[in-house]
């Protein structure tokens, strides 16, 4: 699945907390966001692509979830957070190459066409690993080493890239074949940059298979890349994404110009990005994974970056002048379902840790809300959603919105940045203020009450969008006429 991810360390972010971000790019998948109790989780898992059953633990913590409303194809829960404080996102899809893929190939399911023949079980996919992952750990290490350990076992039948964090640490982990791994540490000042491409452009090995400080990969790796001639490195230096990802001329129009808009908006004067002897293009292969930006983030810049559609540059589809508009990917594209960020603040009390901002659809023109994860129910404006459009909850109105405001982007775009301001604003305000009140009385019991809180306000604030972005669109429409234009 096409999407973007973002990862932040602890120094990177104005208040000291963790983040990890993605967009879910599916094709229009219709999302929900849900709190899954223990209860709820199934002890034994069967997946509806690779029809692999697994047997899971019996101690489940609660977490939450973005699943795919219709199930057809499986749960897809996306993103989530868990009552032990650890968040992840899952999955980035990436790339690899044909040396990797023949040494270890990818373990896809083989149907039983005939009377005589024996199905075969594919791997785990994008589609499972929330479920398998983020119920039974507690730490983003610990979510690294469980899955390291189910892709070992059963393998995978796509290649995926996948982040977690807790109040202290993020990690990155990205699937090599079937069954390898390999997984980094995000530096306390880094962000990490991901789209859709094998990663990670350094790793140490002797960490990997010593302390394991900031390293960690599955237990044959190092013969595994001997074995194979992976190394192409020429100065004694181990570049993973050389080794095991991939190059070609599509990454230029899809993946590296993402790349290279997130790296200049990080860094903006730390680098040359723009005209002769620029130190990085739109098609540069060599875009780094991780930078130290240039000031803190906030979720808000965050929720701006993977809202992004080239501004500023000459490749923005929405910009009169642009010499370049719509040749390259955007970050914020049209199918996006749900876009999550997963924020750990280790400076707050255990109880309130746990904050996701959520939006759906396409992020250029819907709002980012933040939500308690310390709750047994979402309300239902976020988990009450259907197949039919409606705009009874937050994923189809922001759907609406979207395909309103698009075709009139100039005369719709400051509603809609109104409308994002106005959520982030009043949602962080609420969010302040419930922080304060429990921390105050010592009694954390009101988690419930401020997500209704905050859904009341989301609800108030859309429709004022949706109101505006109807009206412009209407005077807009092509059938439009009056006696004064005999």
């Amino acid at each position: 699945m096409s999407c973007t991810t973002v990862l932040l360390g602890k120094k990177a972010t104005n208040d000291g907390s963790t983040m990890v971000a993605r967009t879910d790019d599916g094709h229009f998948d219709v999302k929900k966001m849900v709190v899954v109790n223990p209860e709820d989780q199934p002890r034994k898992y069967k997946s509806a692509i690779g029809h692999l059953e697994i047997e899971l633990p019996d101690d489940p913590m609660r977490y939450t979830s973005c699943p795919s409303v219709d199930l057809k194809d499986g749960i897809w829960a996306a993103t989530g957070i868990n009552e032990a404080n650890v968040g992840m996102t899952a999955t980035e899809t990436i790339t690899t190459n044909p040396r990797v893929l023949a040494a270890d190939p990818l373990v896809k399911y083989i149907e039983a066409k005939k009377p005589e023949d024996t199905e075969v079980p594919g791997g785990i996919g994008e589609e499972d690993i929330v479920v398998l992952v983020l119920p039974y750990i507690k730490s983003a290490r610990e979510g690294v080493l469980r899955l390291g350990a189910l892709l070992e076992k059963y393998g995978t039948y796509e290649s995926n890239g996948i982040c977690f964090n807790d109040k202290d640490e993020c990690w990155w982990l990205e699937t090599i074949g079937g069954h390898h791994w390999i997984a980094r540490r995000v530096r306390d000042e880094e962000v990490v940059i991901m789209p859709n491409q094998f990663g990670m452009d350094r790793f140490d090995l002797d960490d990997a298979f010593g302390d394991k400080k900031e390293n960690l990969c599955s237990e044959d790796l190092r013969e595994f890349i001997k074995d194979n001639y992976l190394d192409l490195g020429q100065d004694g230096e181990f570049n993973p994404r050389d080794a095991f990802g991939s190059k070609s001329s599509h990454d230029h129009v899809y993946n590296t110009p993402r790349a290279w808009y997130m790296g200049r908006t990080l860094c903006p004067t730390t680098y040359k990005w723009d005209g002769d002897g620029a130190d990085f293009t739109p098609v540069s292969d060599n875009i780094p994974w991780s930078f130290v930006p240039e000031k803190k983030l906030a979720a808000e810049d965050v929720a701006s970056l993977l809202s992004s559609h080239y501004e500023n540059t000459p490749y923005d589809p929405f910009a009169k002048f642009a010499e370049k508009p719509g040749i390259y990917r955007p970050i914020g594209i049209n199918r996006t379902g749900v876009t999550s960020i997963c924020q750990i603040r280790g400076y707050m009390p255990e109880e309130l840790m746990a904050v996701e901002w959520v939006c759906f659809a396409s992020t250029t023109y819907s709002a980012f809300v933040p939500l308690y994860t310390n709750v047994s129910k979402m309300p239902e404006y976020f988990s009450d959603v259907t197949l039919d459009a409606t705009t009874d909850n937050l994923y189809w109105a922001s759907r609406f919105i979207g395909a309103l405001a698009d075709p009139y982007y100039g005369g719709t775009i400051m509603d809609v940045d109104r409308y994002k301001n106005a959520v982030a604003s009043r949602g962080r305000g609420l969010i302040r203020e419930y922080d304060k009140r429990m921390m105050e009385s010592g009694s954390y019991d009101l988690f419930e009450e401020a997500n209704d809180k905050i859904t009341d306000m989301l609800k108030e604030e859309t429709t004022k969008c949706m109101n505006a972005v109807l009206l412009t669109a209407s005077q807009g429409m092509k059938n439009g006429y009056s006696r004064s234009d005999n």
